[in-house]
């Protein structure tokens, strides 16, 4: 699968929808972990997410961590059934 990187201003340019999958559980933990690098260390996190056009990857800072989404800079949400991958 390509990548294809977007920045995280672009967000609003998608219709991000769900996964071929949902693995909401699996996800909360890693990225869990993704939010105290933000917050502690300032480290970016990988984000690929499903939408309309296909995949799109986001290398950003996650903020927070709620039961149904990740919040990004500026209080972009990606929601939880939508992530295909994370990497740190």
């Amino acid at each position: 699968m390509a990548e294809h990187l977007i920045e995280k201003e672009e967000l609003t340019n998608y219709t991000i929808v769900p996964a071929e999958e949902d693995r909401s559980d699996y996800w909360r933990e890693k990225l869990s972990y993704a939010v105290r690098l933000g917050n502690q260390f300032k480290s970016k996190t990988s984000i690929t997410f499903n939408t309309t056009e296909g995949p799109r990857t986001v290398h950003t800072t996650v903020w927070s961590l709620t039961e149904n989404y990740l919040e990004l800079k500026a209080g972009r949400l990606i929601p939880l059934t939508s992530v295909i991958d994370v990497h740190f």
